[in-house]
């Protein structure tokens, strides 16, 4: 993360010798659902939405991905000793109860962002995602479908992520079947028809400036 390579810059700079020490990442377990770790484009967080603030800065990123048939990873919003505000106005140090976001809470606010952005990068009916949980542990939990679909299906407790599918090759389509929603209406490889929208609105736009 930034905030590593900071700490390590810093360390380099005052000539602090830095030793690394790496750790299991779902950026390596998500590989067990199937899909092939070098199909996959950027990565991306999803930050819980609050009442005035619903960022969508991550929605560009599944974009690009999309446009180039590859998987995006879904690091999902963890909520870990925040301060409670209203506390602190009364001069109390209090946190807040932890809070980890699920496959389901994420789907729902790709499904706003779509709604509030309008660019097509995925179809929240038809768009391949998979959903994980626990990764690594004996009950460990693999879900695939759409979005809509996913949005209602039990993980179980935390830790979740998820990824939203690019272009799915047979031998990950085969293994992926054993953790399909029941009668999931997704459409495997529809982003070909996003990269198809893409090319025809560019072609517009330049036949507009001519």
């Amino acid at each position: 993360a930034t905030t590593h390579t900071d700490i390590m810059i810093r360390a380099f700079e005052l000539d602090i010798q830095v030793e690394l020490i790496h750790n299991a990442s779902a950026m390596g377990a998500a590989g067990c659902c199937g899909l092939q770790l070098y199909t996959f484009g950027q990565t991306i967080s999803i930050p819980f939405f609050e009442d005035n603030w619903r960022p969508t800065s991550f929605y560009p990123k599944v974009k690009y991905n999309r446009g180039g048939g590859m998987h995006t990873l879904c690091l999902l919003d963890i909520k870990v000793k925040e301060p409670d505000f209203e506390a602190m106005k009364r001069g109390k140090i209090v946190y807040q109860p932890p809070r980890y976001m699920s496959v389901n809470r994420a789907a729902e606010q790709l499904i706003e962002a779509e709604e509030i952005e309008g660019g097509k990068a995925y179809n929240p009916s038809e768009t391949l995602c998979v959903g994980m949980a626990r990764l690594g542990q004996k009950d460990q939990c693999i879900i695939a479908g759409t979005l809509e679909e996913l949005k209602d299906a039990d993980f179980g407790k935390p830790l979740h992520c998820m990824v939203i599918c690019g272009e799915v090759h047979d031998l990950e389509l085969k293994f992926l079947q054993k953790y399909f929603v029941e009668g999931s209406k997704y459409k495997a490889n529809d982003h070909q028809m996003f990269m198809e929208e893409s090319k025809a609105s560019a072609t517009t736009s330049d036949a507009d400036d001519e």
